[in-house]
């Protein structure tokens, strides 16, 4: 596998430190703006009350020295009140950090999920995408503040660094040198091993997909069957056990390097620490210092070398959390070219925007131009120069084998897709023109691949309009135009039983049930002039598809439908049928029509009615 970048010099490391921490600390400003200033406020006093901590222990041994109680007294309960001031000031830090945790992680995730609402199908289909919100997602809730304690830790240490620095400058300038110099190596390297760790994770991440795919389909209800069945479980946990061993293998490899580099730098300053500390020590043997001064000297050398190593080893850190702050500010980024942003036409009054509809005169149906449509990273094109029309209130049936184009065609009218070439009008009115909340009012749609929500069995219906949820007339009449009526039938609690087993008193539901549910959903959306029925009925038996259809055939008067189904009898109900292969219609017409054609339809037509014989 490649290097993905090449490594940046340190001056650039230190300089992209700090490359994404305004907007991180507007963020966090804007998620909790009081206990953001408070936490500001008592990472100043914990700075400042180390020193008076010190400076209070080298008036004690004085004190001691001059074997005066009452300073010995005085000096021993400022310093015990010191202490307390400073655990109450550390205790309140801890707290404050972990409420700004929880909201700044709640606040992030859902800007990440929200987000998510803005990408395009195409974005949910492209791996890239999927790698940019793994790694987003994967430290949205602690890099955030992660990054802010560090930030705040850095104006600490340096505040105290400062204090020290100027005591120790009272003894002698070279020890403040020395402070400085002995702790640059062990920063360093942290800088390194902390890029090293960022590229490791983030070079990984379609790796680390595949893992948590394969610990999916081992323990998810949707998998199991074919898991045992197939005998394929082993096989799938050598392949996570492998995977995850190779993760393992790289991340001990880090840890290592970061302990024994850590240990052998540290060395040095430790070495640093005590030649200055002897030097006091003898200053202090020649009546040059006063015992309180070695105290104070020594403390000062061990706490500033400290301050001092934390900001530099912040440095490091603070760049690894720039770099994943890169990560979910770039997804965040990611150009989209949905509704949100669409052009907005006005309309001419609110009951015409409600319905999404345009001036009068316009043609009243829909209508493909030159449409051609390329997945993304496909150089094969899905759909080709489609030219077609589709009046108002006409029934159209798309018949072809899988791959055809069938289910391209009904994504981009439904505008999931936009066209690479050409473009589609609905009442005269490019698809990329309308609002697209009134364009899908006016759509009912159903796919073969439904979804099975684990909720209730109103939110399951009631989804397919979701400000009618609690109107129980309009979700019977969905119930009873989607075939439901027995499934609801059979629920202990009615509407308001939890469908599925991913939870506590959860009813599953068999195929053709949940198949029924998903048509109610769509017949939900009772004010949608265009119905479309990508093969949802494929899990239900003849009988109980050729009455859907038929149902479907009554309600839909009136309003264009499109239905995809490979099932003839359906097809045949239909005004027109349109016959797509390789992306174009090759023929179409009504069924008496193709069939009299003997062409490709009368073909397929007659492989599976020689299936019923």
């Amino acid at each position: 596998m490649a290097e993905p970048n090449p490594k940046p010099n340190l001056l650039v490391r230190l300089r992209g430190s700090f490359e994404h921490t305004p907007r991180t600390l507007l963020l966090l400003f804007r998620s909790a703006k009081l206990a953001t200033i408070t936490l500001f406020v008592l990472t100043l006093a914990a700075a400042v009350l180390p020193l008076g901590v010190a400076y209070a222990g080298k008036a004690i041994v004085d004190a001691v020295a001059a074997h005066s109680r009452e300073a010995t007294l005085r000096w021993v309960l400022v310093e015990l009140a010191l202490v307390a001031a400073l655990a109450l000031v550390q205790r309140g830090m801890g707290l404050i950090r972990s409420l700004i945790g929880a909201r700044l992680g709640l606040d992030i995730n859902g800007a990440i999920l929200e987000k998510a609402l803005t990408l395009e199908l195409r974005h949910f289909e492209e791996p890239q995408v999927y790698d940019q919100l793994t790694r987003a997602r994967r430290e949205a809730s602690s890099r955030p503040l992660a990054m802010v304690t560090e930030t705040f830790g850095i104006v600490q240490s340096l505040v105290t660094l400062a204090g020290y620095g100027a005591l120790l400058f009272r003894w002698s300038g070279f020890a403040v040198l020395a402070l400085a110099l002995a702790s640059l190596p062990g920063a360093i390297a942290e800088v390194k091993l902390g890029n090293l760790a960022f590229r490791l994770r983030n070079w990984r991440s379609p790796e680390a997909r595949k893992l948590n795919y394969l610990e999916y389909v081992l323990a998810n209800d949707a998998h199991a069957k074919e898991v045992k069945l197939f005998g394929i479980g082993p096989l799938l946990l050598d392949r996570y056990r492998a995977l995850g061993e190779k993760f393992y293998r790289e991340d001990r490899s880090l840890a290592v390097q970061r302990a024994g580099l850590g240990w052998g730098l540290s060395l040095l300053g430790t070495a640093a620490f005590y030649a200055c500390y002897a030097s006091m020590a003898l200053g202090a043997a020649s009546g040059d210092l006063t015992l309180g001064d070695l105290v104070l000297y020594g403390i000062s050398f061990r706490q500033g070398q400290q301050a001092f190593q934390s900001i530099l080893s912040s440095l490091g850190g603070m760049y690894e959390h720039n770099l994943y702050m890169s990560n979910l500010f770039s997804y965040l980024a990611i150009p989209t070219n949905d509704g949100t942003i669409a052009p907005k036409i006005a309309l001419p009054d609110a009951a015409k925007r409600e319905a999404g509809v345009d001036e009068v005169g316009r043609e009243q149906g829909i209508r493909f131009e030159g449409v051609s449509f390329r997945y993304p990273g496909q150089e094969k094109l899905a759909l080709a120069k489609l030219d077609l029309f589709v009046p108002r209130g006409q029934s159209v049936a798309l018949v072809g084998h899988n791959g055809a184009g069938k289910t391209t065609l009904i994504k981009l009218l439904t505008r999931l897709y936009a066209p690479t070439e050409g473009r589609i009008l609905l009442d005269g009115k490019d698809l990329a023109a309308w609002d697209l909340d009134a364009l899908r009012r006016r759509i009912g749609v159903v796919f073969q691949d439904y979804n099975r929500y684990q909720l209730t069995a109103r939110e399951n219906v009631g989804f397919g309009s979701t400000l009618h949820m609690e109107d129980t007339a309009r979700l019977s009449r969905a119930i009873t135009r989607g075939g439901a009526e027995e499934v609801l039938a059979t629920l202990p609690s009615g509407l308001d039983t939890q469908l599925g087993r991913w939870f506590k008193d959860g009813t599953e539901l068999s195929g053709g049930q949940w198949q029924k549910v998903a048509l109610a959903r769509a017949f939900m959306r009772e004010e949608a002039d265009v119905l479309v029925l990508d093969e949802p009925t494929a899990a239900l038996d003849a009988e109980a598809e050729h009455a859907v259809f038929e149902r479907f055939r009554k309600l839909a008067e009136g309003r264009t439908t499109f239905v995809v189904s490979h099932r003839f009898p359906t097809v045949r109900m239909a005004d027109r049928i349109l016959v797509i292969d390789g992306g174009r219609v090759i023929e179409e017409g009504t069924h008496t029509e193709l069939v009299a054609k003997d062409g490709r339809y009368a073909r397929m037509f007659a492989l599976q009615a020689e299936g019923y014989r």
